[in-house]
Formats: C-alpha cells, structure tokens, sequence
C-alpha cells in the first residue's frame, strides 16, 4: 500500500463483508435506475460518525451511507441533509458524488440511509502526505483551495436550497448548538471549554453573506484525481447547512494551529521544506479566490472551530463509552477533545 495515499478501493477494510441483504436488493432494484444483480456489502474501515459501505453489485460500484442504530444525539448523523445537498449541487462547479436514492424506511436496514456513485481516486488521510515530494504537495493544497472557494462561491437561492439552513445569528445559534452538543456528551470537566462557552457569545464579528456551509472541510472528505492534483468529489456533508463561509474555512483551517499527533496538523512541521503553504499564504489565496481582501476577527473563527470539533469529539467519545462508535479508534479519537479546547482557549485570549 502506497505510504503516500490510499485509494477509494482500497481503503475498505477487510471486514464485515456480507452478500447485499435481499431487503436492500430489492430496495435498490426499485429506487436506483440500471441497478442489478446481487453482490457484496462491504464496511469502510475509518470513519467515526455515520457508518458507510461499499457495494459491489453486477451492475457496478456503489457507496451505501447509513445512520447509526440505537439512540442517537439531537440533530445528529443527518443524512438526509448530506442527501439533499449531494443531490443540489450535482449540476454546479463544486465536486461531489453523484446521489441516486434516498430511504427512510427503517425495515430495510434498521436505519436511513442513502446511495450515492463510487468515485474512485486518492484519499490522503494524513495531512502530511508522506513520500510526496514539496511539489507535489503544494499542487495537493492549492486544489484544496480552490474547492473550497468553489464551494464558498455557490449561491444557495440558484441551488434551490434557500431554506436549507437559517443564515441569521448563525454563529450564536452554533455555539448554543455545540454546547448542548457537549453537555449530552459531556465526561470529566474541561475549564478551556467551560471559558469558551462564555467568551465565544460575548465576542461575535458582523454577520457575513451566507453561503453554503460544509461543517467538516479536511483534506480526508476529499478524493483527489488518480494522478493530478485536482479535487474530484468533497465528501461528508452530514454537518451541512446555511452560514458563515469563514467560520466553515476556519475549521478548514485549523490544522495550522495544531501538532501532528492531535487532529492530523502539521502546526509542528516543517512546513517550507515540505511545500505546505503557511497559514497566511493559504488565506491569501482563499481571499483571492472568493473576492476578499481580508478576514476580520480571525482568532474568534479559530477558537470558534475547535470549540466546535472539541465538542464533536466529545460526542466521539460519548459514543465509543456508549457502544455506539463506527470507528475502532473511537475512543483515542474523542479523548483529544479537552487538548483541542485548551488551543481554542489559547487563541481566543490572544484576540
């Protein structure tokens, strides 16, 4: 296996392999046009929220996203959002699979789910990309970049989804959001997060034009080309909504902020010598790419981000103590949730 990036393919772990259940083939045979013939499901091997699958039928390669079973957090493990927005921006410039049928019926496979096309590429799920040259790492960011910009740049009202999230107060209505998040997944007590929960509300910036908003912009939700340095599709749209375009590309953003042993960043890195742009660099580009000419309030989306994937991974962990997590790695991964509260905290106190 290839220490520089996996394959779609061949990032589906060997396990939990099962013929496609003859309620979902009949299901499928229904709902998704040319499907045919039985075949394999087969779980994808990472992940920590919605459990996904490959499927592998006669009629060709399919990816199945389902929720979790059992009691679920408010608002969570939204599908039918990540479905509808798929669906919205498959004409558009933004790249995504291609969503062919949605079900709600929980006598099929005990949850809803959705099936979207296979989209086969290169996934680099460590932000560092070993085994890259400089180069070919800098071409990696820069197509980042201009994803997420693509992204930014889209206009909800000609998507048709103008109702698809409430833009006003938006960043007030988040952190309300992410704080009952944390207090129904709360475990020891955490003083950065509890400062965070006082300091965010009190220190807002104006409200920006609302855009299409992501919620969980990582190199790892996306597939690149085979070869070139070109994003294909953008992935996990489960957190999608209606907002603050710079909140969403500040938690894009983050992995500046943070060391490589904690949330996949390279804060620690030598960065020049491995051809990441730096942080500035980055945002430079972003803002030439979506008309701006700066970022106000800059550490507020910061410390704003990682209080929001603090307290994503305190669910995380919540889950894995509840036996719930799709992940193995569950409960290592949600245990980073306090260190990444302490850095939004840092951030916060510098202005």
């Amino acid at each position: 296996m290839s220490p520089v990036a996996q394959s779609a393919g061949e990032l589906w772990e060997e396990l939990n392999i099962r013929e496609i259940p003859s309620a979902l083939r009949a299901w499928m045979v229904s709902h998704v046009p040319g499907f045919s013939g039985g075949g394999t499901l087969q779980k994808f091997g990472f992940g920590q929220s919605n459990p996904t699958y490959r499927m592998c039928a006669e009629s060709g390669q399919y990816v199945l996203r389902r929720k979790p079973l059992g009691p679920l957090l408010p608002k969570a493990h939204a599908i039918e959002r990540e479905y509808r927005v798929l669906h919205a921006l498959r004409d558009s410039n933004v790249p995504v699979p291609k969503a062919l049928a949605f079900c709600d019926d929980n006598a099929v496979l005990g949850a809803p789910f959705y099936i979207m096309t296979f989209v086969e590429g290169r996934i680099f799920y460590d932000q560092r990309m070993p085994g890259m040259a400089p180069h070919e790492r800098a071409g990696i960011f820069d197509a980042m970049n201009a994803t997420v910009a693509s992204l930014h740049h889209a206009e909800p009202l000609a998507l048709g989804l103008e109702d698809f999230g409430r833009p006003e107060r938006f960043l007030e209505r988040q952190i309300a959001t992410w704080t009952r998040q944390y207090r129904a997944s709360e475990g020891d007590p955490c003083e950065a997060m509890e400062r965070l929960i006082e300091w965010l509300p009190a220190n807002l910036p104006a409200e920006q034009p609302a855009r299409i908003f992501h919620g969980d912009l990582r190199l790892d939700n996306m597939i690149f080309h085979p070869t070139e340095p070109r994003v294909i599709a953008l992935l996990d749209w489960e957190l999608s909504t209606i907002g603050d375009p710079l909140a969403d590309f500040a938690y894009h953003s983050m992995v500046w902020r943070v060391g490589a042993d904690l949330f996949r960043g390279f804060g620690d890195l030598d960065r020049a010598a491995m051809g990441i742009p730096e942080e500035a660099d980055y945002i430079r580009l972003y803002c030439e790419r979506t008309g701006r000419s700066e970022i106000p309030k800059w550490n507020f989306y910061l410390a704003f981000s990682l209080f929001r994937v603090a307290a994503i991974l305190q669910g995380v962990w919540r889950r894995s103590r509840d036996g719930q997590a799709s992940s193995a790695d569950a409960e290592v991964v949600g245990a980073k949730a306090h260190p990444l509260a302490e850095i939004g905290w840092r951030i916060a106190r510098e202005g």
